[in-house]
């Protein structure tokens, strides 16, 4: 009986984590030193990531996450800069019930981090989504190169 107790427990520790998300970014985000409206933009990008991510990543076991992660780290280093981006993925990742799936995230927001302080010039004026859409093939060949790496279940 303790296991389908502990099972639960991760699985609300899990819920709480997901349904704070929007809230801990948009804070993250002003501490960092972001405008509201900057703030704003950081959630747009995130929706914007999440799901490209969906659509590009399904169908391989961590692909998602792992073009999820870069693409918005990525997105979020080329327009407020890798402090802003590296706070708001460490918050992002604080609290979290996963320490490897964090890890795995934390070297996936590293890879987009690179990528979006290289390819700044050329991945700013962009709308989230077109900003997120140039970034996908990016993510798709940096997952195809092993580049980017997934949590393998045990």
């Amino acid at each position: 009986m303790g296991s389908v107790s502990s099972g639960w427990g991760d699985l609300a520790r899990q819920a709480i984590h997901a349904g704070t998300g929007v809230p801990r970014l948009y804070v993250a985000a002003t501490r960092a030193g972001l405008s509201p409206a900057e703030a704003f933009e950081v959630l747009r990008i995130s929706q914007a990531s999440l799901a490209a991510a969906a659509t590009h990543g399904r169908g391989v076991p961590g692909r998602t996450n792992a073009v999820r992660h870069f693409t918005w780290q990525a997105a979020l280093t080329a327009r407020f800069g890798t402090d802003a981006a590296r706070t708001i993925a460490a918050a992002q990742e604080s609290g979290t019930p996963n320490a490897r799936d964090s890890r795995v995230d934390e070297h996936n927001n590293a890879v987009g981090q690179e990528y979006g302080t290289r390819h700044a010039d050329e991945l700013t004026g962009l709308s989230p989504a077109d900003l997120v859409a140039r970034l996908v093939p990016v993510a798709l060949a940096k997952w195809d190169a092993d580049e980017l790496v997934w949590v393998r279940p045990h």
